[in-house]
Formats: C-alpha cells, structure tokens, sequence
C-alpha cells in the first residue's frame, strides 16, 4: 500500500458506554471490526468508550500507566488485527496529580504501534439547575497540541470541550483532517455540536470526524450523539444520531486541494 493515499475512508463510532468495562470493550471491537470490513481506512472511538459511571472513584481506578494496560493493549491489537488506523476516543491514563487522571486519546497505526498520543487541553464545567459537570475535579489538563501524519495526511486532535476553542486548532494549522472524540451533553450538543464542527472544517478548510457518546446512559447522563463526518466545504457527509453504531464517508485529497485554491483563505491570515 502507498504510503501516500488519495482517498480515505473514515469511520466515526457512537457508543452508548455502560458501567461495565468488559461490555464496552466488545462493543467497541464489534464496531471497530465491522467498520474494517466495509472497507474503513481509519476508525475513530467516542470520548470515555471503556467506561461512562456516575462514581468518580470508579473512573479513576481504571488509570493506566502511559504505554502499559489493558485497554492500550486491546486497541493496539484492534488496529493490527482489523488493518485500521484506530483513533482510540479517550482513556483514563496516570496524571502528574495522583488524585486526577489525564483524558487521553491515542493513536495507532495499521500495525498496533501508537502514533501521537493527545491529552484534552479544555476541561468542561456547566451548570443549569440539577445539571452539573466540573472536570477539572477528577482531570488533570494536558498541555500540548498534536498533529501525526497518517498515510499522507496531516491530522490534528481534540476531545469534546476543545471543539469550543478555534485557537487551538489554529495553532497548528494547516491540517488535512481534525478529530474530535466527544461526550458532549444533550443540553450543549442540541444547541451547539453541530454548528461549531461546521464551523471548524470551514474556517480551517479541512476535513471533520467527530465519534460521540449517544444516548440514556445507565448512570444518568444522557449525551447528544450525533456522531458525523464534515468536508472542508462544511457540508455533512455522514451523520449517526443516536444509540450505538457507525458511519462512514470518504476523503478525497483532491475536494482538498481544490477547495484550498478556490477559497485560500489560510494563506489570507493576517494574525
């Protein structure tokens, strides 16, 4: 295969994760395997796939350290068994704070070796009547922005509350592709998931994956779906809205190329 390809076929996963981890761990694999078999190059899990479980304690005890743990290990071999490049949501790994942990997501590579490793920079805190989220709580933040080449593409990486902060992206532009794993909540996602995906392949003139949580948890929370796959034009490709399930849609690099020479907005940066 070409180290270079000029169409990829790009799968988002929704998940609706349980508090059983084993649950969640076949879920993402049958998802995972079937979406290699329709033909996807690159396979993208939502925010928190092992676990979604209202005991923050219980999160916690799933960390794992950086390069060593089961759900690293299973998602390597996901990617090696399928031949897909997995983008992996997010996991819980170690933080510099022994009571927190980082939100991380992790990408491997079609023989399971991992390629960039994002830790969420934003962490989200909302409050409307009984509705209450703190992050900062149980996360600790990462620091760094990251972009990896996949077979040709340039790629870049956020996770959920990322997707409100456009700087964050620009800070690395330009890039092919950027993909968020989310668990936006049905409140913010209903009023702004959409738009705001839109708006960043738009304004960057790149392609969009976004793989989310989508439905009744058992714990509670209830997250808006929605999973999609945008063009640089903004336009939706492909849209899961809710429960468990795939979509795919193929990105070509010539609608790239040739959506940048007609519209070369990023060459027009001022600031």
């Amino acid at each position: 295969m070409s180290s270079d390809l000029a169409t990829l076929q790009v799968a988002v996963v929704q998940m609706v994760s349980t508090p059983r981890v084993e649950e969640n761990v076949a879920t993402a694999e049958r998802l995972v395997a079937s979406a290699a078999q329709a033909g996807a190059d690159v396979v993208v899990l939502p925010e928190y796939w092992p676990i979604i479980h209202r005991d923050m304690a219980v999160r916690l005890a799933l960390r794992e350290r950086w390069g060593d743990g089961p759900l690293q290990a299973a998602m390597a071999r996901w990617a090696q068994t399928y031949g897909v490049w997995l983008i992996g949501g997010t996991i819980p790994l170690e933080a510099n704070d022994p009571d927190r942990m980082r939100n991380s997501c992790l990408v491997f590579d079609r023989s399971g070796n991992v390629q960039a490793r994002y830790d969420k920079v934003h962490l989200f805190r909302f409050q409307k009547g009984a509705e209450s989220y703190d992050e900062a709580r149980e996360i600790e933040a990462g620091t760094e922005v990251v972009t990896f080449l996949l077979e040709g593409w340039r790629f870049t990486l956020g996770v959920c509350y990322d997707l409100r902060f456009p700087e964050l992206f620009r800070r690395v532009a330009p890039v092919d592709a950027i993909v968020l794993p989310a668990a936006f909540t049905h409140t913010t996602g209903q009023a702004h998931w959409e738009v705001l995906l839109r708006a960043r392949a738009i304004e960057n003139l790149c392609y969009v994956a976004a793989s989310a949580q989508g439905g009744r948890h058992e714990s509670g929370r209830r997250t808006w779906g929605h999973s999609m796959l945008i063009d640089p034009w903004g336009s939706v490709q492909a849209l899961y809205a809710e429960g468990t399930g795939w979509v795919m849609a193929e990105w070509r690099r010539d609608v790239l190329d040739a959506v940048r020479a007609q519209l070369p907005a990023l060459t027009h940066r001022v600031f």
